[in-house]
């Protein structure tokens, strides 16, 4: 056989057996099979393979003729020449695996496996899997065509599954083809079965012989010890024992276990290797191996006179014999039974003297503790003159080597006593010939620092030789590392931080991840008391690499102890050992690792050296911020470099604290940004107020920016910049009030006596945390009352005078944000929104008298809203400008009295009749109620003011109430805009002047397209339905484009009703009559808009019918007003009414498919069922499965 088809399961043939395959494998190979050349593929048959012409006939089954025509072709292939010579059996069968004959040959190879004849040739050959296994999917049609030999028999994959086998029929003869492929099956699973039994035996057999050397030689040693155990009892017992924690939920210990026992596979007790049944769990055993077995005896039933000659023959002869082997296999159990338990008495034993010892050692030691004197104290540190042989000792010699114990001398007298004085005056030769025994006297370095255990000596006289020979078979390890370890017991700090530093780095790779933080104070305590730098290196460097990936909570305890550490060794230490750590992990793949370095530089930033802190720590903080991808560790950056901003206090960092500040502003992420207004500015806010920077360089240089930026964005304004440098500016207020407090003239006599009224709850805006608030910025919140009270009693009666950080505020901080204001653009919502929650902020922190009599002046001086100024051009400018809608929003809606709103209400109408008197744009009226309509707080006071412009008498201030209702509906509930808003329209659509009713218009649109009520919609759409059909609007042509222009804003929005039953209907009738137009500018107008309306129309979902009648005529429509009037637009009308056809035309396909598809579905459903019900009656027989898919004959 090649070698590449030996079988992988015949390992237990023997090796002269291997020699005889060998020789006939030799012999049996002839000329003609050299001269053939073939070579053997790995799945085809071994060395017999014959040429193609000898396999062109098709193939038969053997009969009794083809069987000696085989033989007489073998005896003339092998070249004897005589026919009559017998054949070999051998001959035969590789005539038959030559001609295919499969069956034929298993059946010969059955009958001589069955006489005892096996033949080597056969065996091989249906033992190599490969022979089964088909090459290609060529049929045996193939054969005939001089193709090539026929793929040999299928084997399938699974023995358990019958898809995996070919059922296809390639001839008439395919049932008996697959009767074929069974029985070789059958077979091949019997001897893979026989294999694996084989095989395990043979692994039992090995397994249960096999016992380590090294145990097999302490055992001869020890015979008294108990016999070790063997690899199948150990593979059997790691089996149980994992089961057992799995089923008691430990499954961190049970994963712990597997690892350790990579070699057992736990899932499966065969792995084991055991050729019996798997044992009951540990719990079973347990409960059990106190109760022995009872003997289980065979019992007959045994009648009277039965007549001997009744029984069978050898009745008497067979059954003792059974009986006599059950009952000693019975006593064998129990006997190893109770060895079983026997040997756990004695281990129960042995510990229970283990305890006696110990408790005897522990009351010897409390006696001499009571009768010792106070000069007998232990002594730490060995002097001189105690180390007589003036070697130095192991570990400050803080060691006690329990691997000897003190002995007597055998000449020496029982009745001497010893005392420590008579054994710190040992020899020094005695003692270092002794101390490399395994059981010597204890070291003379330990026995100077510490006084004598007494032990009680026998009265014996043992030669030391002897004693020291029957010591050594108590089994000891000291020649290990951790032998060493354990045989030394420390009896100093010192010595127990060495012992810690030595045995820690092998403790920690074999501690579980989830439970390393168990480990943080052994690391830090041992590196905090360390004496060598390097073992102290090396245990902080396992400390930040502890965990992988630290969780918050981890990382967490990490932090505490470092900023022990750091309370401990001082800031010396911390510079040289911890922050070198956090050096290395700063650019460390794994961003929880990154991020602890983070928050411990802020973590050890109190501990550090001053020059340390504001140079090192600072530039890898901001290496981080520049440089790390990973938010939540530029977040740990932000509010580490706060922490640094509360300890630094070199004037020179100022400039790059600024430009930290601004670059953690504008980073893109909003967490980081948070971090930033939370601790990073309040921490810069309070240092720069110690430098005395904050009113001359910190705010100046954001208001600087702030005006650079509207300089620069003239042409388009960088809203996200201005946000940024806005918002630093609002963070900041808390800070800029307490260095008002803090420098007032009253400060010296803001004392804690007497009673203080407590501050109001909303007093001071929310802080966004509690470095922003303003309490404890002062101090405390009682410090704070009593400075208010000074405060307001100083802005109402005393006034400014003397005050420097209050008239900064006052006469440049105001003036240059009014001025500010109004350079900004009106029309950008988010600026006016910014602005506005600035000054709120502003002023609710600095309180209301300042509001009234600092700020409100100031905006009402540049305003200047007054009778004589309506018509001056000059003096209405600023009314246009975005200061009205902040000064609007942002300072008198700080307070909500009634005072106040009146105030409000007053400045919003003044400003809407100027505006609409003086012809002057409305956007920052508009900006003023879109900013308040976002508060429903605001709406009743709203609409009050809108009344006040329905009930003018000005058409002018009508128009634009008119307009401004457009703004409020989309904030406003329903039941206001039905009270309120509905009705004050109406009175407005019948006004005298035309244009005040055209302006409601796009109000009437707005309900339209967001409220919901039936009979509102009903109102609404009657009267917009009279605004189209009345004849006194025909020749309204601004009614006509507002309409146009309502229907194209609110169409898509608006309920489909509305939109199919009123909006489409009317923009044709308008279409229609825009043809009719003879004025060519309105009518291009009107076109215009009506292009707008369909543009934003043609994106709804519109019926066919409304497609056909209305929305395709009105395209068609305008399509003959843009021929003459925009050609541009005549091609985009053009597309439109083009697609709107097709649209059309394939709804009408798509509903004629529909009915047929629908018919061709239930057919089909009709058939799959008919299918499913067959299938569903079949069994899961494999035959069955196969005769479905039968052609019928």
């Amino acid at each position: 056989m090649a070698a590449g088809n030996v079988n992988p399961f015949n390992v237990s043939d023997s090796e002269e057996e291997a020699e005889q395959r060998q020789d006939g494998a030799d012999t049996e190979r002839s000329p003609s099979d050299e001269v053939q050349g073939h070579s053997l593929g790995p799945f085809s048959p071994p060395a017999y393979s014959e040429p193609a012409a000898l396999l062109s006939s098709s193939r038969t089954s053997p009969s009794v003729d083809g069987i000696p025509a085989s033989a007489a072709a073998v005896a003339g292939i092998g070249g004897g020449g005589a026919a009559e010579s017998r054949v070999s059996l051998d001959a035969i069968a590789a005539q038959l695996l030559r001609d295919q004959y499969i069956l034929t040959a298993l059946e010969l190879h059955t009958e001589l496996l069955e006489a005892g004849r096996e033949l080597p040739r056969l065996r091989d050959y249906f033992s190599n899997p490969g022979n089964f296994e088909r090459q290609s999917g060529t049929p045996p049609a193939s054969k005939e065509q001089g193709v090539g030999p026929g793929g040999p028999l299928n084997r399938a994959g699974s023995i358990s599954t019958l898809d995996s086998l070919d059922f296809a029929r390639y001839s008439d003869d395919g049932n008996r083809e697959s009767d074929e492929r069974v029985a070789v099956l059958e077979f091949e699973l019997r001897k893979a079965r026989e294999t694996i039994q084989a095989l395990r035996a043979n692994l039992t057999q090995a397994a249960e012989c096999e016992i380590p050397s090294q145990e097999r030689k302490n055992y001869k040693s020890s015979p008294e010890n108990q016999e070790p155990i063997r690899p199948l009892e150990k593979r059997a017992l790691n089996f149980l024992v994992n089961e057992y924690l799995l089923k008691n939920e430990c499954k961190l210990t049970s994963i712990t276990f597997s690892d350790e026992n990579d070699d057992q596979d736990f899932e499966l007790w065969d792995d084991v290797g055991l050729n019996i049944p798997k044992p009951p769990d540990l719990l079973q055993l347990y409960r059990n191996c106190g109760n022995s077995l009872p003997l289980h005896r065979d019992t007959v039933d045994v009648a009277v006179s039965v007549d001997p000659n009744d029984l069978p023959g050898d009745y008497f002869t067979q059954e003792p014999v059974q009986q006599t082997e059950a009952i000693q296999q019975q006593q064998e159990e129990v006997v190893q039974e109770l060895e079983y338990q026997i040997s756990l008495l004695n281990s129960e034993k042995k510990s229970l003297a283990e305890q006696i010892k110990k408790l005897q050692s522990d009351i010897q030691v409390l006696q001499r503790n009571v009768s010792s004197e106070p000069t007998s104290a232990v002594k730490l540190t060995p002097s001189k003159e105690d180390t007589p042989c003036g070697k130095p000792p192991l570990d400050n010699g803080q060691y006690l080597d329990i691997r000897g114990v003190t002995e007597t001398d055998s000449s020496s007298d029982a009745n001497t006593t010893k005392t420590s004085t008579t054994t710190a005056t040992t020899d020094c030769t005695e003692s270092t010939t002794t101390a490399t025994q395994p059981h010597s006297k204890l070291k003379s370095q330990s026995q100077q620092g510490k006084t004598s255990v007494q032990f009680d000596q026998p009265n014996r006289k043992l030669s030391p030789a002897f004693h020291q020979a029957l010591l050594s078979f108590c089994r000891m390890s000291t020649d290990s590392r951790l032998g060493s370890e354990v045989s030394r017991i420390a009896d100093s700090e010192q010595s127990v931080m060495l012992m810690l530093g030595r045995c820690l780095p092998h403790i920690v790779p074999n501690v579980l991840l989830a439970k390393r933080e168990e480990l943080i104070p052994l690391i830090l305590c041992t590196a905090c008391l360390h004496p060598d730098p390097k073992e102290r290196d090396q245990l902080l460097h396992i400390l930040f690499n502890l965990i992988k990936r630290p969780d918050d909570e981890q990382r967490q305890m990490i932090l505490t102890g470092c900023v022990a550490f750091a309370q401990h060794v001082g800031p010396t230490r911390v510079e040289a050992e911890l922050l070198p750590q956090c050096w290395e992990q700063i650019n460390h793949k794994y961003p929880e690792r990154r991020l602890l370095v983070a928050e411990a530089c802020g973590a050890l930033a109190p501990y550090l050296p001053k020059e340390i802190r504001s140079s090192l720590v600072l530039s890898m903080l901001q290496q981080m911020l520049a440089e790390d991808k990973a938010d939540m560790v530029r977040e740990a950056v932000v509010k580490s470099l706060g922490i640094i901003m509360g300890y630094i206090d070199d004037p020179d960092k100022y400039s790059q604290g600024f430009e930290l500040m601004l670059l953690s502003l504008g980073d893109p992420s909003e967490r980081v940004v948070s971090a930033t207004h939370q601790v990073f500015i309040p921490a810069f806010a309070a240092w720069c107020t110690e430098l005395g920077n904050l009113q001359s360089q910190l705010i100046p240089s954001l208001l600087t920016r702030i005006e650079k930026l509207l300089k620069q964005g003239e042409y388009g304004l960088d809203e996200h910049k201005l946000h940024m440098y806005l918002s630093a500016l609002q963070s900041l207020i808390p800070s800029l009030f307490a260095v008002l407090l803090q420098n007032a003239p009253f400060t010296s006599r803001a004392k804690l006596q007497g009673d203080v009224p407590p501050i109001e709850v909303t007093r001071f805006p929310r802080p966004a945390s509690p470095l922003q608030d303003v309490a404890t910025i002062v101090g405390s919140r009682e410090q704070l009352a009593v400075l208010l009270q000074l405060y307001d009693h100083q802005l109402q009666h005393e006034g400014t005078t003397g005050w420097d950080s209050l008239l900064w505020v006052v006469n440049q901080f105001l003036p240059q944000l009014i001025e500010i204001v109004g350079r900004i653009n009106v029309t950008s919502s988010t600026c006016v929104h910014e602005f506005s929650k600035f000054f709120w902020r502003l002023c609710r922190t600095f309180g209301k008298i300042f509001t009234n009599t600092k700020v409100k002046p100031q905006f009402q001086e540049i305003l200047r809203l007054s009778e004589e100024n309506v018509d001056a051009s000059a003096g209405n400018g600023i009314l246009t400008k975005a200061t009205v809608p902040i000064y609007a929003t942002g300072v008198l809606t700080c307070y909500n009295q009634e005072e106040d709103r009146k105030l409000l209400i007053g400045f919003l109408e003044d400003v809407m009749t100027t505006l609409s008197l003086s012809h002057a744009p409305l956007d920052s009226l508009k900006a003023s109620f879109v900013e308040l309509g976002a508060n429903p707080a605001f709406h009743e006071l709203l609409l009050t003011v809108l009344w006040y412009g329905v009930v003018h008498t000005s058409a002018l201030v009508r128009c634009t109430a008119a307009r401004m209702f457009e703004l409020l509906v989309k904030g406003v509930n329903e039941t206001l805009v039905a009270q309120r808003v509905v009705p004050a329209l109406i009175t407005l659509s019948s006004d005298p002047e035309i244009s005040v009713r055209i302006s409601t218009i796009p109000a009437f649109g707005t309900i339209m397209e967001t409220v919901t009520q039936k009979e509102l919609l009903e109102r609404v759409k009657m009267q917009l339905a009279s605004f189209l059909e009345d004849p006194q609007y025909q020749d309204q042509h601004s009614l006509h484009m507002e309409i146009i222009k309502t229907f194209g804003r609110v169409g898509p929005n608006a309920e489909p009703r509305f939109r199919d039953e009123f909006v489409l209907p009317h923009l044709h009738k308008l279409a229609l009559c825009n043809n009719q137009q003879t004025v060519e500018s309105k009518r291009i107008d009107i076109a215009t808009q009506l292009f707008e309306a369909y543009s934003a129309l043609s994106c709804c979902f519109i019926s066919e019918e409304l497609m056909v009648n209305h929305f395709l005529p009105g395209l068609r429509c305008l399509k003959t007003d843009m021929e003459q009037l925009s050609p541009e637009h005549e091609v985009i009308l053009s597309s439109m009414i083009k697609e709107c056809e097709i649209k059309v035309e394939n709804k009408a396909i798509g509903e004629a498919q529909g009915s047929i598809s629908i018919a061709a579905s239930l057919v089909g459903e009709d058939a799959k069922t008919k299918f499913l019900s067959k299938m569903g009656q079949l069994t899961t027989s494999g035959a069955m499965l196969a005769n479905v898919f039968q052609r019928k004959k």
